[in-house]
């Protein structure tokens, strides 16, 4: 007879250590919680490392840091930024929230979402080891071949950097798998896809966008490994290779990974806006396929990041015609925003305040990539500090502002407390100002001629005052995320309990206890509309619905807790780093290789073979 949940916690609970219990957990509430933990611990490093930038750039010929530092810092800084951040904070909303908002029970795959997981812990753990040996990569997050090979490059820096994102890339492939996967075959009875939360639709696109655009990344950094390590000539111009293979590899992947950051905030705001709004969204059916054709339209315009490399006039009148209708269906969604908040009766809680900052913000950012659309005007612009006011209103000014938009949303639901509203308001106007301080003088500077990526310049070229200015702001930006520090550590300790539905939501996980069991749904439910929890209000003929009782777990199945994952992950990054430091000979691998792979082997093995009611790991 299979064990029940609540017999399996009871047996176990008393055998398991907190910490073997986080290390072992399959549960996606707690495994979406160490993602977001873990994801703002490399927010905040990477929010140093662009304080550092910004005090290296605060006056003419500065010399806080060294020129080869400085490059580390760069480099490092856009890695983390989104590979260790947006991009597994962003996770942590998906691994939390997509079972409850489809009315499942868990994910489709418990093992592998936590793998997933360690494999990211692990390797973000390993390339910001590389500071701690003065070998952090330092040429540049985007990796220019063949900058980034030997011959230019030479020491382990780029190895990190490669070696790093190749982990991550695992990481992101086994979670784009499990939800792809979840969202179709665990939706409760009567979600049709046409009646999902439009948070789980972005999901579902984000997902096929890493699916797909992942594996380019994974070849372009398998080729760059071989020629660093094995000597192999995929980007060297003299022996038949071709260095402009790297740029259109990169971008294949690096475009799509733009609205990999950016689709999840679209649906976090769309989520946010119509419960504070008091009315449903508009246009949901615009919205999805809005979002759909900006997937399928973000593979067609990968090469407008390559108009100064002479690609002709076909070639770049073809990507700024796609890069220009790109702009519609991203049109249609802040259309479809403002629809929704006109005539609603508006909330203005913390959460509303960052989704109306978003739009703002985003809008900015919006217009000045429509310009870089144009290719003549691009080709001034690239590689100037325009460039990197633009891609800041996108993403921190897009995706910052709506991750913290639902933190605050979804942190009653997460943790059974509300964060304190004063301070969230707080938080958002010193972001706001901090944020706009920052990088909108780089618009500025950058049309006076600043050159990206330059470590100091000399006076009188009129950069001066606006560097300053974007310096200041940088640090009002960085202190709003101690506010919100605060505001965490304050309502740890003393915050208000969280009824099950404190904004009056309208989708399904507003309806269990804050936070859920373990379980998430003791019945599942049936859906019958859109907005499943504001048509059982209506049917019940109230606002709010009755707190909903916590109840026993008996006779539900739940996944067993496993060390596998962990030890999978352990097993992949020990083998990827023996190729970084293998032994000089004939053989190409190593015996840490050797060892790490022997570990994964034995690993998968074991999980393949592991019992579904197994006993749970004890101390």
């Amino acid at each position: 007879m299979a064990t029940s949940a609540l017999e399996y916690g009871h047996a176990t609970a008393a055998k398991r250590s907190v910490l073997v219990e986080w290390l072992t957990t399959v549960d996606h509430k707690k495994i979406g919680i160490m993602y977001g933990a873990s994801a703002f611990i490399f927010f905040l490093i990477g929010g140093l490392e662009a304080l550092v930038i910004r005090t290296q750039l605060m006056r003419p010929d500065n010399h806080l840091v060294t020129p080869d530092f400085y490059n580390q810092l760069f480099t490092m800084h856009g890695t983390t930024m989104i590979f260790l951040a947006v991009m597994p904070i962003s996770a942590m909303f998906f691994n939390f929230f997509v079972p409850l908002l489809i009315g499942a029970r868990d994910v489709a795959f418990p093992r592998l979402n936590a793998m997933s997981l360690w494999i990211f812990i692990l390797g973000g753990l390993f390339l910001n080891f590389s500071f701690l040996l003065g070998a952090a990569p330092n040429g540049g997050w985007f990796g220019y071949a063949p900058l980034s090979s030997r011959m230019y490059a030479p020491g382990h820096n780029m190895d990190f950097w490669v070696i790093g994102l190749q982990i991550l890339g695992v990481a992101s492939l086994a979670a784009g798998v499990n939800f792809f996967t979840t969202i179709l075959n665990m939706r409760a009875r009567g979600m049709t896809l046409m009646r999902m939360p439009i948070f789980v639709w972005a999901v579902l696109v984000t997902q096929v966008l890493v699916l797909l655009s992942f594996p380019v990344i994974t070849v372009a950094l398998i080729y760059l490994m071989l020629d660093r390590t094995f000597g192999t000539s995929f980007f060297n111009l003299t022996a038949n290779g071709d260095p402009m293979l790297w740029q259109h590899l990169f971008w294949v992947f690096g475009h799509p990974e733009v609205y990999i950051l950016i689709l999840p905030a679209f649906g976090i705001v769309s989520e946010i806006l119509p419960v504070f709004a008091r009315k449903p969204l508009f246009g949901y059916s615009a919205m999805v396929f809005s979002m759909a054709f900006i997937a399928f339209l973000g593979f067609g315009v990968w090469s407008h990041h390559m108009f100064a490399t002479g690609m002709g006039p076909l070639a770049d009148s073809f990507f700024s015609l796609a890069t220009m209708l790109i702009a519609i269906p991203t049109g249609v969604k802040i259309f479809n925003w403002i629809g929704t908040l006109w005539g609603g009766s508006l909330q203005f809680k913390t959460p509303l305040y960052f989704a109306l900052g978003f739009i703002a913000m985003f809008i900015m950012g919006g217009l000045s990539g429509v310009i870089h659309a144009v290719a003549p005007a691009d080709l001034q612009q690239t590689d100037s500090y325009f460039v990197v006011a633009h891609f800041h209103y996108v993403l921190f000014g897009g995706s910052i502002f709506s991750l913290t938009a639902g933190a605050y949303y979804w942190w009653p639901k997460m943790f059974g407390k509300l964060l304190d509203e004063g301070l969230g308001k707080a938080h958002f106007w010193v972001m706001l100002a901090g944020f706009n301080l920052t990088f909108f003088p780089m618009h500025f500077v950058g049309l006076l001629g600043m050159p990206r990526r330059i470590y100091s310049y000399p006076a009188g070229l009129g950069f001066d005052t606006l560097n300053l200015l974007s310096t200041v702001g940088a640090f009002l930006l960085g202190s709003s995320f101690l506010i919100f520090s605060y505001n965490i550590i304050k309502t740890w300790r003393s915050g208000a309990q969280a009824p099950a539905d404190p904004w009056n939501g309208a989708t399904l996980e507003w309806s269990i206890p804050s936070p859920p069991q373990e379980w998430n749904f003791a019945v599942e439910p049936i859906v019958t509309e859109k907005d499943p929890l504001w048509g059982l209000k209506r049917a019940a003929g109230v606002k709010v619905l009755p707190e909903p009782p916590r109840v026993s777990g008996e006779g539900i199945h739940l996944p067993a807790p496993s060390w596998w994952p962990l030890i999978v992950s352990v097993g992949f990054l020990t083998f990827l780093v023996g190729i970084m430091v293998k032994h000089a000979s004939a053989f190409p691998f190593g015996p840490i290789s050797i060892a790490g792979f022997a570990i994964t082997l034995y690993g998968i093995y074991k999980w393949a073979y592991e019992p579904v009611d197994g006993h749970a790991p004890t101390t």
